[in-house]
């Protein structure tokens, strides 16, 4: 039962970064197109709910917020927040 709710994590997690990254990545060719754009709470928001390594590759990958401090300062923020909080559900049993 352990094993399944970590694979389903797992799964979850995997899809939450790749969304991430897809979104960065499509934004970014919506800026360079001047096509309608992804709102920033939604980025922000594809990072908290757990595509912040996705968001934050996206970042750097498609140097697309790069000089926005907030996106600079905050994804990697939350990042840290979710592996503290990663580590203590998976290390502090």
């Amino acid at each position: 039962m352990v094993i399944q709710a970590e694979y389903g994590m797992f799964l979850y997690l995997a899809a939450a970064n790749l969304a991430g990254f897809f979104l960065m990545g499509l934004d970014k060719w919506k800026a360079k197109h001047k096509k309608w754009r992804i709102p920033e709470k939604t980025l922000f928001a594809a990072a908290v709910f757990g595509g912040s390594l996705g968001v934050w590759a996206g970042m750097y990958t498609f140097r697309h917020k790069t000089r926005h401090w907030y996106f600079a300062a905050g994804i990697p923020l939350i990042l840290m927040v979710q592996a503290a909080a990663l580590w203590l559900l998976t290390f502090q049993k």
